[in-house]
């Protein structure tokens, strides 16, 4: 006899007497299984909409990128020629313990091709080690040359970089204000092609685009340089374009002192203190100017610590900011349905590794269930949502591509490549990311930690003798290396679960395997 079971059949021979509380123990044990799993099909299905979603929003951004494109504009722009029509600018340089580059950076602004008499530079100094004595001697040599270089020293850091900024804007000269943190390297032309664009007087800020001066150094910076591109190409261009917030990115912009002012000034409630501006200051009705024709060069991080706490400062911003704007968004007139979704999203966009991370864990079970549970087969389709939001991924980030180094079935396979590699690697990232949301939803404070700079021209050959490089190994890295074991196993399980297999997750779980061990033995490496 048999005792079907929802899934399961428990074969009786008739000869054997099984008791009566083997059988009940054995039924009880599937109740319990049943709810837990439709719980787990839920959050599996509700995160891969989510993710989908997030897709579908991509590809509007790239659709008006694509619109963009075609689309010759003409702007009225100040003409400096004219001095009459030439503003008052200041620089403003936040630093803290910037021993490798400070010097670098003054050099580069001080070769800044705008007038003298109306220039001014701030070195807004919060450093508390042998860098101060460096910025000071530098900033006496420039000062003698004729440059206009102020360098601003406070009691504490109270706000941190906020605050410093808050600090020079009490004495700034300019009526527009330059932002560059310590590894950029601006050309000597930048005030001249980001300045004119003020000249209508609702535009608050002006936005340039990065670039990346070691790009090819690792793979490390290859894949940071691969996703920042599609932020100033694909989604920047898209967000303005669509006449949809965008964020000032902290660093090559610039700002009209009025429109800081009116916005209510930096705030320091937050580690992404420039998105956070640029939302108050659209809000108010402020206008925003992105420049994709504009690059300003940077260093990017080259150690996984570097990126570990850039990373984490990004995305817990970002859902700090989310918990702080999402009221103001939803409830101030005048903005469209669109916009407003946009925003939503743009602020979600750090919450994604959340759902990625909570998907990758959830794959292993869901593969036994769907083997297990027959009755539930049809819930799996649901999984090929997952395909099409990398489809659309695919398809925005080879417009990005081929935007900065060009089309042809050449540089298409090295997209593919480095595609596979960052979807790869990004995963591998879910956890420590996840963390910082978590963190930044629950509303927990946390200090503002500098990334760690390097001047890899001068540095290249002696990295871990960075004085800033943290010596302990991260707390996640542990569990990093746990999941990479986790999904060996859910690789493993292709092999055994159905009648002959199921390998439908079996690429899945390979990237994640990757992706999970290259974080995990990087950290480490560089001694995290």
């Amino acid at each position: 006899m048999a005792f079907e079971t929802k899934g399961f059949a428990l074969y009786l021979p008739y000869q054997i007497q099984v008791p009566t509380v083997v059988l009940k123990m054995t039924l009880d044990w599937e109740h319990i299984l049943v709810p837990i799993s439709i719980v787990l099909m839920v959050v599996y299905a509700a995160c891969l909409l989510l993710i989908f979603f997030y897709a579908i929003s991509q590809l509007s951004l790239l659709l008006n990128y694509v619109r963009q494109k075609n689309k010759e504009s003409e702007e009225d722009v100040f003409n400096l020629e004219n001095a009459d029509e030439t503003p008052y600018v200041t620089i403003q340089l936040p630093v803290y313990n910037e021993l490798y580059v400070i010097e670098r950076l003054l050099d580069y602004v001080s070769k800044i091709d705008y007038p003298k008499e109306k220039l001014e530079i701030q070195v807004l100094d919060d450093s508390t080690d042998e860098s101060v004595a460096v910025t000071a001697k530098k900033i006496e040599g420039l000062n003698a040359k004729g440059h206009d270089v102020v360098h601003v020293r406070r009691a504490s850091r109270s706000g941190f970089k906020a605050g410093a900024l808050n600090e020079g804007l009490k004495t700034a000269k300019g009526e527009y204000i330059a932002i560059f943190d310590a590894d950029f390297t601006p050309k000597k032309d930048w005030l001249k092609q980001t300045i004119p664009y003020f000249k209508r007087s609702e535009t608050g800020v002006v936005q340039t685009r990065w670039g990346h001066i070691n790009r090819n150094f690792s793979t490390l910076t290859r894949i940071q340089a691969f996703a920042l591109d599609m932020h100033f190409t694909l989604e920047q261009v898209g967000r303005n374009y669509g006449g949809h917030f965008m964020n000032f990115n902290g660093t090559a912009g610039v700002w009209r002192k009025s429109c800081i002012e009116d916005a209510g000034g930096w705030e320091g409630d937050t580690l992404t203190e420039d998105l956070d501006l640029s939302y108050r200051a659209q809000l108010k009705g402020w206008k925003f100017k992105y420049l994709e024709h504009v690059e300003t060069p940077a260093e990017l991080p080259v150690v996984m610590s570097a990126v570990r706490s850039q990373q984490f400062r990004w995305n817990k911003g970002g859902a700090e900011n989310f918990q702080k704007m999402i009221r103001k968004i939803c409830s101030t007139p005048n903005i469209g349905i669109k916009t407003r979704l946009h925003a939503i999203m743009h602020l979600l966009n750090s919450s994604m590794f959340l759902t990625v991370l909570t998907v990758a864990v959830l794959s292993i079970p869901m593969l036994y269930i769907k083997n297990e549970w027959g009755n539930f087969i049809w819930f799996f389709n649901i999984t090929s949502l997952f395909i099409v939001s990398t489809v659309i991924f695919y398809i925005c980030y080879w417009f990005t591509y081929k935007r900065i180094h060009g089309g042809g079935f050449v540089n298409f396979v090295e997209f593919s490549k480095q595609f596979v590699t960052f979807y790869t690697i990004a995963m591998g990232f879910s956890v420590h990311n996840s963390a910082a949301v978590l963190e930044g939803h629950r509303g927990k404070r946390s200090e503002f930690i500098r990334t760690p700079k390097f001047n890899i021209a001068r540095f290249k050959d002696n990295l871990k003798a960075n004085k800033y490089l943290p010596k302990k190994v991260s707390k996640n890295t542990l569990f990093e290396g746990l999941l990479m074991l986790y999904f060996l196993f859910g690789m493993t399980s292709a092999f055994f679960v159905g009648p002959e297999g199921d390998f439908g997750l079996f690429p899945f779980h390979l990237l994640l395997f990757i992706g999970f061990g290259f974080v995990s033995f990087n950290s480490i490496k560089n001694r995290l």
